[in-house]
């Protein structure tokens, strides 16, 4: 496998709350997720009042480009180019310096609308390219353009 590279970082500080994009450093959170973010308080929408259930999302930069949508529509945590998401599913890998562990495949929300054509379903525009949902086991800072290196 070939190690991808971070091209966006996001978080949002509650459940269907505009994402912010960071460019600044972030601390990922063992067993919590991304610093600032609402998986790591407990609050998003798909982990209310349960820190750590869902942790980190993250989606490939390919599916992206000429969907209608951007980065930040996706409503991922990270966005990542040159590797295939679904080779980490049970894998642990590293993003900068934290280790994170691949969990599960993500279906795409019905939550993001583009901005650009309201009426893309984000739901069908990302049917199976949803991303991956991954835990956080060591934590570390994570950066854009940070390696994610899998598992040799």
């Amino acid at each position: 496998m070939r190690k991808g590279t971070i091209t966006h970082i996001f978080t949002a500080p509650g459940p269907r709350m505009p994402m912010v994009e960071r460019s600044e450093p972030v601390m990922a959170q063992e067993g919590r997720g991304l610093a600032l973010d609402r998986y790591a308080y407990g609050q998003g929408s798909y982990n209310k009042d349960e820190v750590g259930r869902r942790q980190v999302t993250l989606i490939n930069a390919r599916f992206i480009k000429d969907s209608g949508f951007t980065p930040i529509e996706t409503r991922r945590n990270l966005v990542v180019s040159d590797i295939e998401l679904m080779w980490l599913i049970g894998r642990e890998f590293s993003v900068g310096r934290a280790i994170f562990k691949g969990v599960k495949y993500c279906d795409p929300c019905r939550v993001p609308r583009s901005a650009a054509d309201p009426s893309l379903d984000f739901s069908k525009v990302f049917e199976d390219r949803g991303g991956l949902i991954a835990q956080i086991v060591v934590s570390g800072w994570i950066a854009v353009g940070d390696d994610v290196v899998p598992p040799t």
